[in-house]
């Protein structure tokens, strides 16, 4: 309050000065990367002189919001480079270009060629420009299975899983030689969904009905010369004549500039007093753990499930979510989820603490690119649910197992003798597999958190167990598919979710957003939670892949284009 003018008064110096600038007609965006949703969290200091941080899809159309309310900008050039982005993630960027375009500005993508994902976000924009001896390439979909259990076992290793169902495929990696008949038929429903998407999107910025767009993806790929004969670019022209064919019409020259450039010249909106009643925003991104939030240094060659992931700790999430619950200006609370799940334990401890915040406000789940299995577990306590038709959700089940090394120290002539007491103290043992009796005890501990699993969800959704089941026990499936089968209630993204919370807690529509962390110092429990309920008791202390008695983890299927 007592800086609030000091504040006001540079702004408005500052907008002086900036109107007696002139901004290019034109920004460039050169998009090289994949786009968080988010910005990214603070990093450590040491960290901040190493690497820059990353655009996030929030900054990007935060940007685009200031180009639309300055008329002395025309518009934007995307400058697209290929880089793996999931198709929820392109989706995003297709609605910011189309919110810009519904302002009056014109959207113009550029690139030297166009791949399957660099394609389906150009066919948002106004124009289609392509590089001399560029080419459209192939169009479509695959997705190529890795399994490693036959290398494996040559170096005297076992994966030793149970699981739900044979839909639950996040091991089949490790516990298969080659893709079973359920987890084909789960990529192929999945891949037929994402191929509609990409016909709907060709079929609306080409201006074709099905069969043509589905002809052009079927004539890829494209040299520059088939391209513009098939009408699936608008012209090839260099870089370098970008402002001239941007010119053509206005009878003026056209300036290019960056966006470093650009925010000099450009009104920003008065600074607003940072009291009153506010959006909040948790985040759960990464593979869920027992402990706290974090990220690996380095990540693995190959992916393998929960290994090399973004950490998402429940000590970390449940702090954070106690702040926001104890917090009277926080009047709504939006939860972003990208995650494949991971522990079970983890996954309930959020999943309570979350709803000690729905049972106060409205709380609402915005789905990133993969909210499945323990992701969506922690996503039920929201009265509302958004998803992106591209985005992977689902996967309701669980699994549990450990890896089996004894063949290995063998070949390695190395010997080992164990000693214990307890009847099934060995039960987790890495030196053997599950014999029959053991077998049958880890099955019935899945059976069980399976079930509990589905009466959650159930209670969520106002369905009975009966009616999840057959769109559980690990399937997994796209937003637009989850929407139909009632797991999601709206199709959007991040901004849909913000404006369904400040709707159900009676916000304006210019109410404050502002991401909620950890405190330093921990907040226990309120004095009037309940206990911390039989399912935490009964999985304390779960590990990732081995020696944990239930996973909530969610398979590694396709999502991401390039």
């Amino acid at each position: 309050m007592i800086l609030f003018p000091f504040r006001y008064l540079r702004w408005l110096v500052s907008s002086v000065r900036r109107s007696l600038g002139k901004p290019p007609g034109y920004v460039v965006f050169v998009l090289e990367q994949d786009l968080p949703a988010l910005p990214d969290p603070p990093r450590p200091l040491w960290q901040r002189f190493t690497s820059r941080p990353r655009l996030s899809i929030r900054e990007l159309g935060e940007r685009f919001d200031l180009i639309a309310n300055d008329p002395r900008i025309k518009g934007v050039v995307l400058h697209l480079r290929p880089v793996g982005m999931s198709m929820a993630t392109l989706q995003d960027l297709r609605e910011l270009v189309g919110r810009l375009r519904q302002s009056g500005r014109r959207v113009v993508a550029w690139a030297p060629f166009y791949t399957t994902g660099t394609y389906y976000l150009a066919c948002a924009c106004d124009e289609i420009l392509l590089m001399p001896v560029g080419t459209v390439q192939p169009l479509g979909f695959a997705s190529t299975g890795m399994f490693l259990r036959d290398g494996l076992a040559r170096f005297g290793i076992e994966a030793d899983f149970v699981q739900i169902s044979p839909y639950k495929s996040a091991v089949d990696v490790l516990t298969k030689s080659q893709m079973s008949g359920e987890l084909r038929e789960q990529v192929t429903w999945l891949l037929d969904s994402q191929h509609k998407e990409l016909l709907s999107a060709i079929g609306k910025g080409r201006v074709l009905d099905e069969e043509g767009a589905q002809a052009l993806v079927d004539g890829s790929p494209y040299g520059d010369d088939a391209a513009i004969e098939n009408r699936v670019v608008d012209a090839v022209i260099p870089e370098e004549a970008l402002a001239e064919r941007l010119a053509q019409g206005t009878g003026s020259p056209v300036v290019i500039g960056t966006w470093e450039r650009a925010r000099t010249k450009m009104r920003t909106p008065a600074p607003m007093l940072g009291r009153g009643r506010y959006v909040a925003v948790l985040r759960i991104e990464g593979t869920i753990i027992d402990g706290r939030s974090g990220k690996l240094p380095v990540k693995p060659p190959i992916e393998i499930p929960l290994v090399g992931d973004d950490r998402a700790g429940d000590l970390t999430v449940v702090q954070a979510a106690r702040l926001v619950a104890s917090d009277k200006r926080a009047a709504a609370v939006v939860l972003y989820v990208n995650s494949r799940g991971g522990s079970a334990t983890a996954s309930e401890a959020m999943r309570q603490a979350l709803n000690a915040i729905a049972a106060r406000k409205p709380l609402v789940v915005a789905m990133g690119p993969v909210a499945g299995s323990g992701g969506y577990w922690v996503s039920t306590p929201a009265s509302w649910i958004v998803a992106r038709p591209g985005a992977l959700t689902g996967s309701i089940g669980v699994l549990t197992g450990k890896i089996v090394t004894s063949g290995m120290w063998s070949k390695l002539m190395f010997s080992r003798e164990t000693v214990a007491f307890g009847q099934h103290a060995t039960i987790e043992s890495d030196d053997r597999p599950y014999s029959d009796e053991e077998r049958g005890i880890v099955t019935s501990e899945i059976d069980r958190v399976y079930k509990l699993f589905l009466e959650v969800v159930a209670k969520a959704r106002r369905m009975s167990p009966e009616e999840v089941h057959p769109i559980a026990a690990g399937r997994v499936w796209t937003g637009r598919q989850a929407f139909e089968r009632k797991l999601v209630d709206e199709l959007g993204g991040f901004d849909a979710a913000v404006r369904k919370a400040r709707t159900l807690a009676g916000l304006p529509d210019t109410a404050r957003v502002r991401e909620s962390r950890a405190p330093k110092r921990m907040i226990p429990p309120p004095a009037t939670a309940g206990a911390a309920g039989y399912f935490g008791y009964l999985l304390e202390g779960a590990a990732l892949l081995s020696r944990a008695p239930a996973l909530a983890v969610m398979e590694y299927l396709p999502g991401e284009l390039t």
